[in-house]
């Protein structure tokens, strides 16, 4: 078992790794923090780049907006097409994932009769936004049935292949799944879903920065991620590609003066609000470069990995998914615990408070789980302490 300790460093960096890292965040050093899949956590150099901006567009909003802030959007733009593929004028911001599916679902033209698919690993807050949309147009949503701990790849692309129908119209897939940190085989799927004549839209809210990326490649409709995870980027930094097909029907959500005028000015301005998360995506990826880029990423992932099977182990139960089917997050059911949400937060509650450790604890399929991620700031010391606190919870709610 390897130890990373505060003297650790990047092979592709000078930067620390483990509990020395923390200095370069604002995150409070008595916790122990397993959960950077879900909000994040943003460096002191960005928040101070984020300061700056906010300060700047104080000094005077009306020439900020009016004159500086479309030639920032398309150079940031610019930059997120350099680090993930495709040309300035494919990507568009967003709040996040969420917001950039409901501008693609609204867009998307639905006749009664037709079917959006997705999978049961789709995220609660999609789900529910495919659901409203279909009903509102009197098209169906299917939602196909994949276990908890999926086995392979094959598996995955077969289950999803054999539930095209003649009325699929659109698929919505995740890159990594919330729930179980799963890696779907998002390419395979989409070839699968281009033979049968099928538009795919894949949720990829936790890749950029988590998983080398190169999202033309990937051959989808339209692909989503936020930067505000796992690259770095403050929250609020969401990402949208559409492939150049798909531009002149994708519209967001909110419908605003860029209505009408094409792609990326109906993404560009839709009304005021706080821009400054996308101006700092560039310091931010430069930021993730620093700390060591694709080094980071595979140091996360075997982070991830060690703690994830030390954690299941003394858990006497298993990790979700198979290695290679895993990043740097890793979700292990809590043995023979089951139980409603309402336990699980109270077990997410205690965790934190009486244990000093964040991780998001939940239900997802009649069963409660953890969840852990590994980030720069985290080393495999963590993990053991994870254990001990999950078994004395298991014990006192009846697992």
């Amino acid at each position: 078992m390897n130890n990373h300790s505060r003297s650790d460093r990047s092979p592709a960096s000078n930067s620390p790794l483990g509990h020395a890292a923390l200095s370069a965040f604002s995150l409070s050093t008595d916790r122990i923090h397993l959960n950077h899949g879900s909000y994040g956590a943003v460096p002191r150099k960005v928040q101070a780049e984020q300061d700056w901006l906010r300060a700047h567009i104080e000094a005077d909003p009306t020439t900020f907006f009016g004159e500086e802030l479309p030639d920032l959007m398309r150079a940031q733009a610019a930059h997120v097409a350099r680090h993930f593929g495709g040309n300035p004028q494919d990507w568009v911001f967003c709040e996040n994932a969420t917001a950039a599916v409901s501008g693609v679902l609204a867009s998307f033209s639905l006749r009664p009769g037709d079917e959006i698919l997705t999978t049961s690993h789709a995220y609660g807050a999609v789900l529910k936004a495919m659901r409203l949309n279909a009903q509102r147009r009197g098209a169906m949503l299917t939602v196909v049935e994949l276990p908890a701990a999926v086995e392979s790849e094959d598996q995955i692309v077969e289950t999803v292949r054999q539930a095209f129908t003649p009325r699929t119209r659109l698929l919505v897939i995740d890159h990594i799944s919330s729930a179980t940190a799963l890696i779907f085989p998002v390419a395979r799927i989409a070839e699968a879903a281009r033979d049968a004549g099928v538009a795919v839209l894949v949720d990829g809210a936790h890749v950029p920065g988590h998983l080398p990326l190169d999202v033309p490649a990937l051959g989808a409709d339209w692909y989503t991620g936020n930067a505000h995870k796992w690259l770095f980027a403050p929250r609020g930094c969401g990402l949208l590609w559409s492939a150049p097909a798909r531009q002149s029907q994708t519209s967001p959500a909110v419908l605003s003066h860029g209505t009408g005028e094409g792609y990326t000015k109906a993404f560009d301005w839709i009304g005021t609000r706080d821009v400054t998360p996308w101006l700092c995506f560039e310091i931010s990826a430069n930021l993730h470069t620093e700390f060591g880029a694709g080094a980071l990423m595979a140091r996360n992932r075997a982070l991830a990995s060690e703690g994830a099977s030390l954690i299941a182990e003394r858990l006497g139960s298993k990790i979700a998914v198979p290695e290679n089917l895993r990043g740097a997050m890793a979700a292990i059911p809590m043995a023979a615990t089951t139980g409603s949400s309402d336990v699980a937060m109270q077990m997410r509650q205690a965790l934190t408070r009486e244990h000093g450790i964040v991780a998001p604890i939940y239900e997802f399929g009649g069963r409660i789980w953890v969840r852990i991620s590994a980030q720069i700031y985290n080393q495999i010391e963590d993990y053991p302490l994870c254990a001990e606190a999950l078994i004395k919870l298991r014990v006192r709610y009846g697992g």
